[in-house]
């Protein structure tokens, strides 16, 4: 999934109908989630969270931002927090499938749209910036709504995108794009609030300071400046301090991930124990406050099973799963993936309809008088049960008493082989989805001329979509080959024969695919298209007949 995520900061945090209209500008755009609407009385600011795919959600943050400059009027906005605009900050973040290059490219999209479509002008920072002393927003934010009339007009604070012109009623508004932040807490079994800071110091990016003698009450040592020297801490793009939670009756090391690329979560959680445990103390569980990408529970759990000597080829159940009970996420309420993963947030139950089936309702809908799922959907599912059986031999290998010194060998094996099955096991309902989408496109209306043409036009697409997809299902499924053959070869003697069975699904899914790759090759008109997809599918075909033929005849000799 192609997962950016927005949080537009708005200056209206008081009136709950203003606050209610920005957001449904926001819900208004189909396939962004709203996740998270937090107002803050104080600082009469309103911090909204929206997920989705990219374009999807900078046309989702165009609306807020539009619905908010029509609603707030800055002449008469006071607040706690700095502030420029009525939409103050619009970061955008790379959540999953996306990178920071593509969230910089939303932030400039989102201002290019607001230049050409409104009066409102503003600022880039942070990773969007276009240059380096407009990175930091504590700068580009100087002289916050009050002092933007003089600065606007002044050549080194010209807009980066919109007129150099006062907008008295909107402000300015600060587009960026950063990294995500993990806001995350680690419990200690004290009320010590000072040991917890103790053990925060220790591991923050920015350290402690230094002093002489005694660590606490020692004298400040002071640099030729006249600047405390600072003792850093051993984790970058980690923020913390130790507080008392009295709810709970325990401290906490409260901390503010921003990088969890460079320093994920499972290595923050590690360097704390290993800090408390130097103070005499033990970690006893953690929170996640808000959500958190997929993919740093995959991380962890795939760290904590290598950490014990186990594969981190585990399905994305077992991982997760991992991660929750080594992190101790469910110490202090219980810890659902379903509404604290963003990813999860986002799945569409309909689009793993057939995959989400018992094995017995699955075959019944196979074998009922509808046309899907039909054959693609099976070569996809053949494809995904020959991955799973290279991939259990690649785990039984990794495991196998006296081959622990070839544990990482077998279980990045193991890895690549549960890609593979949840790569294929997606492609199970893609393909039912590429026929229904040839059935949507016949049934577009044909009585005019344009008509007609479009529906024309959408059977074509539609079928080509529905090429393509079984195409896909071929080539994952000829890489399941690879693992089997690996195992077969080098794997535990005992389970040769199901990495057999596994190459042999692996043929049948590319023998299944390319049938279906040619049944819709037919309605093609497109000539190119054709003479491309047939050769390629036809040279495919061959390679996984000459494979499977080679790892059978290798199976047969180790019998």
């Amino acid at each position: 999934m192609k997962i950016m995520e927005c949080v537009p900061n708005f200056s209206e945090g008081r009136d709950l109908a203003v606050i209610e209209s920005i957001a449904n500008a926001i819900r208004s755009v189909d396939g962004v989630k709203l996740l998270d609407v937090d107002p803050g009385k104080a600082t009469n600011r309103t911090v909204m969270t929206l997920v989705g795919e990219p374009n999807l959600v900078v046309e989702a943050a165009f609306r807020g931002i539009v619905k908010a400059s029509e609603l707030i009027d800055m002449s008469k906005h006071s607040g706690e927090h700095p502030r420029m605009g009525a939409t103050d900050v619009c970061p955008f973040i790379p959540i999953s499938g996306v990178t920071m290059e593509d969230a910089v490219r939303c932030a400039h999209q989102l201002g290019e749209k607001l230049a050409n479509e409104t009066s409102i002008s503003g600022y880039y920072y942070e990773s969007a910036a276009t240059s380096p002393q407009r990175r930091n927003l504590a700068e580009v934010r100087s002289g916050e709504y009050e002092g933007l009339a003089t600065k606007i007009l002044q050549p080194e604070w010209k807009p980066d995108y919109g007129k150099a012109v006062f907008n008295e009623k909107s402000g300015a508004t600060i587009i960026g794009a950063r990294d995500f932040l993990i806001a995350y807490n680690v419990n200690l079994n004290t009320k010590n609030t000072r040991r917890a800071n103790s053990v925060a110091f220790d591991v923050r990016e920015a350290g402690r300071v230094k002093r002489e003698g005694d660590p606490i009450t020692g004298k400040i040592v002071l640099d030729e400046n006249g600047e405390q020297v600072r003792i850093p801490g051993k984790l970058k793009h980690v923020k913390g301090i130790g507080w008392y939670i009295e709810e709970y009756g325990i401290c906490q090391v409260s901390l503010n991930l921003t990088n969890i690329r460079e320093t994920p979560l499972h290595v923050v959680f590690d360097e704390i124990e290993k800090s408390a445990n130097a103070r005499g103390l033990r970690v006893t569980g953690s929170e996640l406050v808000g959500l958190v990408p997929l993919s740093a529970l995959l991380d962890a759990g795939k760290f904590f099973l290598q950490k014990q000597g186990s594969s981190a080829g585990a399905s994305e159940e077992e991982l997760i799963q991992m991660a929750v009970k080594s992190l101790g996420l469910d110490e202090l309420s219980p810890f659902d993936p379903n509404k604290k993963i963003i990813e999860y947030q986002l799945r569409d139950a309909k689009k793993a309809r057939l995959v989400n089936m018992s094995l017995k309702a699955f075959t019944n809908e196979t074998a009922s008088d509808s046309p899907a799922p039909g054959g693609g959907s099976i070569a996809a599912y053949a494809g995904a049960l020959g991955a799973s059986l290279a991939t259990m031999v690649a785990n039984l290998s990794a495991h196998k008493r006296g081959w622990d010194a070839r544990l990482e060998e077998f279980s990045n094996w193991a890895v690549k082989g549960q890609q593979l099955k949840d790569d294929l096991l997606a492609l199970v309902d893609e393909d039912t989805r590429a026929f229904d989408g040839i059935m949507n496109a016949f049934g577009l209306p044909k009585d005019t001329a344009e008509e007609k043409a479009a529906r024309k036009q959408a059977i074509q697409n539609a079928t080509k979509y529905a090429v393509e997809i079984p195409f896909k299902t071929m080539e994952k499924a000829f890489e399941v080959f690879e693992i089997a053959e690996a195992m077969v070869q080098v794997g535990n003697p005992n389970s040769v024969t199901d990495a057999g069975v596994g190459a042999l699904c692996a043929r049948t899914a590319v023998y299944g695919a390319w049938m279906n790759v040619h049944i819709n090759l037919s309605g093609i008109e497109d000539q190119n298209f054709k003479l491309e997809m047939t050769n390629k599918s036809n040279d495919l075909l061959t390679k996984a007949n000459q494979k499977e033929q080679e790892i059978v005849a290798l199976v047969q000799t180790k019998m």
